[in-house]
């Protein structure tokens, strides 16, 4: 997969407390077989004791068993080891970078969106707050307003310590500091579900009497609630749906469906026929929160044109969702001018161009 399809990397902020490596923790140990590269600056602040199954790889990478690999790294490094966390014999399905000390998350998304490495792709930018700290940290980092103004998805952790009143005083705080229509996501011990980054693959390798995800797994469970960790599996709370259209959609129509999709709308995924002249090829479609990217691709030999995606949120109304995307549905696509793809295409990457893509535009 890796060798043709460029890896998302999804950027994970958020200061010191706010839970961000307890998220990134929570991640690596249910990310099923999906291969993850993380870059982190220090491995200290990951917090698995498991960690000490892995073999070392020299001084800056280490090879979790079961395919993660972390890099220690500063900034001036970051383009060389994302280079190498790419390449095709780490089979890596998707990179986690941990934004804290390495760089504003600004710079790094402008960095990503920039990079002329067409092994990779911009994922969208994650920021955790701490709710029991919220306004300490906005005190202590005013940086923070400025984080959560280009945040494509906002983690709100430590929910369990707050009560529902000052919750809903947050979350309107957040509503307010964030861009238009940037999902908020309730969680406690950083665990949120990881559909809501990437796709989990089922896990095919062999195992032996513990794997290094046995390990994680069975630590969790005893680090959590007395043991009791899964009680409320994160996933619960999320609700999945499933679209397929043999018939073309409308690309204008579709935009407007994309441009008024709810907050509570977290993830979209798949892939669309548009059919239009001139654009025939099947486009993948990702969504992080407000982060939108197309990516045409060619259709496989003898594959059927379908649009099918899978949308991942929390309260929203499923059958509405199903309703407004078959509104989507375009009879005659070959009589559509090609002016109509102008909004899909404002969110192709072109990353011979650096200004193709700047944060705060396009991608919110």
């Amino acid at each position: 997969m890796n060798s043709r399809q460029p890896i998302p990397v999804v950027v994970l902020a958020g200061f010191l407390g706010s839970g961000k490596t307890t998220v990134l923790n929570h991640l690596l140990a249910h990310r099923g077989g999906t291969r993850i590269g993380v870059v982190v600056n220090d491995f200290g602040s990951i917090e698995i004791d498991a960690m000490s199954v892995a073999g070392q790889l020299g001084d800056s990478m280490v090879s979790l068993g079961g395919g993660c690999l972390c890099c220690a790294v500063d900034g001036s490094e970051l383009d060389a080891y994302l280079e190498k966390l790419a390449a095709p014999v780490h089979r890596i399905d998707v990179i986690v970078i941990e934004a804290s000390g390495l760089a504003e998350p600004q710079e790094m998304i402008r960095m990503l969106m920039a990079s002329e490495n067409r092994a990779i792709r911009y994922g969208g930018m994650v920021e955790v707050v701490d709710a029991a700290e919220f306004d300490a940290t906005r005190t202590r980092h005013p940086e923070t307003d400025r984080h959560l103004a280009v945040a494509d998805l906002v983690v709100l952790n430590k929910t369990d310590r707050v009560d529902a009143a000052e919750r809903a005083r947050i979350e309107k705080e957040l509503a307010v500091l964030c861009a238009p229509g940037i999902p908020v996501v309730g969680a406690d011990h950083g665990r949120i579900d990881p559909e809501l980054l990437f796709d989990r693959r089922p896990w095919t390798e062999t195992r032996g009497q513990l794997s290094f995800e046995d390990l994680l797994a069975e630590a969790e469970d005893h680090d959590h609630d007395g043991g009791h960790a899964h009680d409320g599996h994160a996933h619960a709370a999320y609700e999945s749906v499933g679209f397929v259209s043999e018939q073309a959609l409308s690309p204008r129509r579709f935009i407007d469906f994309l441009d008024r999709r709810p907050a509570g709308l977290y993830r979209i995924k798949g892939f669309v026929h548009f059919g239009v002249p001139g654009h025939e090829e099947r486009y993948e479609v990702h969504a992080v929160g407000r982060f939108l990217r197309f990516a045409p691709q060619p259709w496989g030999r003898g594959e059927a044109r379908l649009t099918q995606l899978v949308l991942i949120g929390s309260g929203t109304d499923g059958p509405g969702l199903l309703r407004e995307l078959e509104a989507c549905r375009e009879a005659a696509p070959h009589e559509a001018r090609p002016e109509s793809m102008w909004g899909v295409l404002r969110y192709v990457a072109r990353p011979a161009d650096p200004e193709a893509e700047a944060p705060g535009a396009d991608t919110l």
